[in-house]
């Protein structure tokens, strides 16, 4: 089983294995697979970020027999710093066929609590034959174009940290755009390093990194030229893209062949 807690205090590393042992007994779940989210594993935390612990479990066989379909996502009460949700094998499978790349950024986070080898090796290989590059593009448009409109739209002053959550599904256009056989990875400072920057943009988006790692609030400022050009530019792109991909029609036999398969490994 391979672990990577890189980053991650102690104190919260045993606050959050202890939450997914809670979650597996009283659940009574299997899971297969849980890892960090959000801001510490896309490569930008504050000092005070949250930690966002996200898992995909199994549930008994007989669950899945019931006439009433049940609740497919465990979420525990946010506690402090502490967010963990996770989702059911069947709602994380079918939200891949959509495909939705949710699901693959989990399997590429580099920073895991838990993790079976075997059924992971299983969903990534899947994963990257639904929710590869060029179809998920209209979701990284849409995520940056809705952050855009509710933080920047309009605005003289704006809260600069806002600005890495728009930057970082831009450059996944970005990274699109030059690598469309390529997954995008999860982290933006990875995102950098693969795509084509102008030397002014990476050093206003560097300064920025710099003042969120050393600050909670990063606090407001004049719009930034160089983000402003950079994300409207790949909006731009994106919009004009034919988001239709041929999906394979065996995909969906496959997915309930593994979810089949998940669910009998706990008999």
């Amino acid at each position: 089983m391979s672990i990577s807690l890189a980053g991650i205090p102690e104190q919260a590393q045993a606050r959050i294995l202890t939450d997914l042992d809670r979650i597996e007994r009283e659940e009574r779940v299997r899971i297969l697979f849980a890892v960090e989210s959000g801001s510490r594993a896309w490569g930008f935390p504050s000092p005070d970020s949250d930690y966002d612990a996200r898992f995909v479990y199994v549930r008994e066989p007989d669950w899945y027999l019931s006439l009433t379909p049940g609740r497919d996502v465990i979420e525990l009460p946010i506690e402090g710093d502490f967010d963990t949700n996770g989702w059911d094998i069947r709602k994380a499978l079918n939200l891949l066929l959509k495909p939705n790349p949710v699901l693959l950024e989990w399997l590429s986070s580099p920073i895991r609590y838990r993790w079976n080898e075997s059924a992971c090796a299983q969903l990534e290989a899947f994963a990257r034959r639904t929710a590869f590059a060029r179809a998920c593009l209209h979701h990284y448009a849409s995520v940056a174009r809705r952050l855009w409109n509710e933080f920047v739209e309009g605005r003289e002053d704006v809260n600069l940290k806002k600005y890495l959550y728009i930057l970082r599904p831009a450059m996944c256009l970005a990274w699109i755009r030059e690598q469309p056989a390529a997954m995008p990875p999860m982290s933006l400072p990875h995102l950098m390093q693969g795509i084509t920057l102008e030397q002014a943009f990476r050093d206003s988006v560097s300064e920025l990194l710099a003042l969120k790692a050393r600050a909670s609030e990063v606090g407001n400022g004049p719009r930034v030229a160089a983000l402003d050009d950079f994300i409207m530019s790949e909006l731009a792109w994106a919009s004009i893209q034919d988001a239709q991909v041929t999906t394979d029609s065996g995909l969906q036999a496959e997915a309930e062949d593994m979810f089949r398969a998940f669910v009998r490994q706990g008999q």
